[in-house]
Parts: C-alpha cells; sequence; structure tokens
C-alpha cells in the first residue's frame, strides 16, 4: 500500500485536461566540473506535457508516480508551482535519469526508473472519466506493471474524452524494439491524437521512411498523426492529406522539451477550436488542410520558444496569440 495519501482534489473549470504519466529527477553530472557539474531538475515527457497544458491555462492533473524523498518533494513543488494537481501511486522511489558527461562531452545514460500507479487507481479512473481530453505516452506506455494500468485508463478515458499518445522512446529503459512497437501501436489504435519524432519512428520502423509510418499508423484508428522532425519542422496527416511546416528561424538554447512543448499546445489549439472531448470526435475527423496548418504552426511556434531558452520551459498563454475560429475555419 501507498505510504503517501492519494486523496486528489481535481483543477476546477474546462476543458480538464488529465496526462497519465512518469514524473522524474533528470540529473546531469560532468566529473569534469566536481560538485558545480551536477544539475538535478524535474523531467519526463508526460510530466512536461501537464506544464505545458496548465501554463497555456486548461486545468490539469497528472497521474504519476513519486515518493515523499528529496526527488519527489522536488517534483511536486514544480508540478504545484504550475497549477497541475497530481494523482500519484506506487511505493517505490522516486525515478531518475542520469546523463554523464565524458571528458569528450558525451552524453552516457543510466535509468533507474519505476512505473507503478497502484494505490491511485480509484482517483485516477476518477480524473479520466471527468477529463475532457487525456494524454498519455513515454515510458508509461512501456514499462511494466504500470503500462497495463494505463491502457485501462485511456481506454476508459475513450467514452468521454478525445486521447492524444506520444510514443517519446526511451531505448535505455525499452530496448526490445518488437515489444516497444507491439505497445505502441496498441496506444495509437486506442488514440485520436498521435504525435511522434521522427527519431522515435526511425527506431520503432528503421526499414520504412518516418512518412510511410505516418500513413500506417492514419490506419489503425487516429485522426490526427503529428511528425516532428527539429529543425525541419512538422508534418501533421489526416484524412483530408499532409500539411508541412519549416522549422522557425530562432537562436536554439537548447531542443529539451521542445517535443512536449508542440504536443501541449496542439492540445491547446483544439481546445480553442472546441474540438476536445468526445462529443468533438466527428468535427475532428472533418478537419480541413487549412485548419490542419493553423494547429501546426501555433504548435510550431510553442516549440520554437521553449528551444530559445534552457530547459523544458514551456510558454504561457501570454507568449501565444490565440487562435481565432473564425480564421481558423476558412479553406
Amino acid at each position: 500500500m501507498p505510504t503517501h495519501s492519494t486523496a486528489t482534489v481535481l483543477p476546477v473549470g474546462g476543458p480538464l485536461v488529465t496526462v497519465i504519466g512518469e514524473s522524474l529527477a533528470d540529473i546531469i553530472d560532468d566529473p569534469r566540473r566536481g560538485t558545480a557539474g551536477r544539475h538535478v531538475h524535474p523531467g519526463g515527457s508526460p510530466l512536461n506535457v501537464a506544464v505545458g497544458t496548465a501554463r497555456l491555462g486548461l486545468p490539469t492533473s497528472l497521474v504519476t508516480h513519486y515518493d515523499d524523498d528529496a526527488y519527489g518533494l522536488m517534483v511536486e513543488q514544480h508540478l504545484r508551482a504550475n497549477g497541475v494537481v497530481p494523482v500519484r501511486g506506487g511505493t517505490a522511489p522516486t525515478s531518475t535519469a542520469t546523463a554523464t558527461l565524458g571528458h569528450d562531452g558525451a552524453a552516457t545514460y543510466t535509468f533507474d526508473v519505476t512505473w507503478d500507479i497502484n494505490g491511485a487507481l480509484f482517483p485516477a479512473l476518477a480524473a479520466v472519466e471527468a477529463s475532457t481530453h487525456v494524454h498519455t505516452g513515454s515510458i508509461a506506455t512501456l514499462l511494466s506493471p504500470g503500462n497495463h494500468a494505463t491502457l485501462a485508463l485511456v481506454e476508459a478515458a475513450r467514452r468521454g474524452a478525445t486521447v492524444s499518445y506520444d510514443p517519446n522512446c526511451r531505448p535505455g529503459v525499452s530496448p526490445d524494439v518488437a515489444s516497444a512497437r507491439r505497445q505502441a501501436e496498441d496506444f495509437v489504435a486506442a488514440s485520436d491524437i498521435v504525435k511522434a519524432s521522427d527519431e522515435d519512428l526511425m527506431w520503432l520502423y528503421p526499414h520504412r521512411t518516418p512518412e510511410e509510418s505516418l500513413a500506417a499508423w492514419l490506419e489503425l484508428g487516429p485522426v490526427l498523426v503529428a511528425l516532428t522532425r527539429g529543425a525541419q519542422g512538422p508534418v501533421l496527416v489526416n484524412r483530408q492529406g499532409r500539411v508541412e511546416l519549416p522549422g522557425e528561424s530562432i537562436d536554439v538554447a537548447d531542443t529539451v522539451g521542445a517535443g512536449d512543448s508542440f504536443m501541449a499546445t496542439l492540445v491547446f489549439g483544439l481546445s480553442q477550436l472546441d474540438l476536445l472531448g468526445a462529443h468533438a470526435r466527428s468535427r475532428l475527423v472533418a478537419l480541413t488542410l487549412a485548419e490542419l496548418r493553423v494547429l501546426a504552426a501555433y504548435a510550431n511556434r510553442a516549440a520554437a520558444i521553449t528551444c530559445s531558452r534552457p530547459g523544458a520551459n514551456p510558454p504561457t498563454s501570454a507568449e501565444l496569440d490565440p487562435i481565432n475560429p473564425a480564421t481558423a475555419w476558412r479553406d
């Protein structure tokens, strides 16, 4: 049984977003600089997405795991400071991902990750059933035992919510690519919106192009699939066709969290067009290419803002002009 409380007060106002996935401590260790070379900050792709949607003004909860240890306290403070309501389970120590820099500056990664939300399943189910949109991805969809609970929550959410998924593959955590591919396709089939990076698709499907993988995933069931390609910009595909945008020209501080900002802002853009929630699925299917281009540009802008400053630091709604639905609906 968990040693901490799982009592949760869900955010109010709508549309409600629930993110399901890991929170962890990202540790950067540069032995060349001694103790000054060690930095720790909150991380995890789902955590970053939850912070992103909350900063954009969407009431957001995060179904996750962290413990009452020093790293867990850091994670909780970060979530609370950004307005994210945690729903947490499990009993293991807070997960860590450590990047150790060598003499040439190259990083080697080690992971100490547990994904188990046992003890929080009832409040987690209440959160997803009250939500307008549910997002998941990354380690939470790959690592046992929690990946099975994650898929069950996603399937339960579909009755009232739209669902998005980002595989955000971590070969260091789940090196079995065949197993990762099967699990990714289970979540693709259960989702309305899917986002992946070119690196994700090349690892999962090394014998076909990313464009071929987008088309194959679209056939599994989602109505919108997005591909992020770093500086090359995004590609979005749906039943109506394909939209491609170049990357924005910016001074890049780093790319940490850029894909997560893209995902969070894509959800925020859809919310402004009233395209979240099960009731909106028929209109989501009918998105025109002009509408798709508006959403792609919006999310692309958010990713560029994140790249312009260090760390996973997504924009607020004050940094993004709202989408004008009257303009967005023009062909």
